[in-house]
């Protein structure tokens, strides 16, 4: 691996890894509800029952975008990685947490856009043309 196309490789898949396994770890902590986050999650102003369902989400997730080939569903799954972090974020805003208790969502958010960027052709949507006007 030389050059730009190396780097990007590693870049994309330090990124993606990353954030699977976040989405991972994080989903069986939440189908789980362990302790720590059933405390965060009620303390946000969530049932606690919600855990499950976004559990479930982040692991499909993840293994969406870790799977070869389907590359709508990994547009979903970027998709929804991107709202779960900033989602996260607006609701610890809204409940009083402070910016600087936000890094790591932020830092997620950031991963999964550089992941979703850097991503190889063979992972991508193809005939996807943008709109034009007139």
């Amino acid at each position: 691996m030389t050059g730009w196309t190396g780097y990007r490789r590693y870049a994309y898949w330090t990124a993606t890894v990353l954030i699977c396994a976040e989405g991972v770890v994080g989903g069986i902590w939440d189908i789980a509800r362990i302790r720590y986050v059933r405390d965060l999650v009620t303390h946000l102003g969530y049932p606690t029952y919600f855990l499950v369902l976004l559990g479930v989400w982040k692991v499909l997730g993840a293994l969406a975008l870790l799977a070869p080939r389907f590359p709508l569903v990994k547009e979903w799954a970027y998709a929804g990685t991107f709202f779960v972090y900033t989602g996260a974020m607006a609701s610890h805003l809204t409940t009083g947490y402070a910016l600087s208790e936000l890094w790591i969502l932020a830092v997620l958010t950031m991963l999964t856009v550089v992941s979703w960027a850097l991503r190889p052709d063979d992972r991508r949507l193809q005939g996807v043309r943008p709109v034009t006007s007139g």
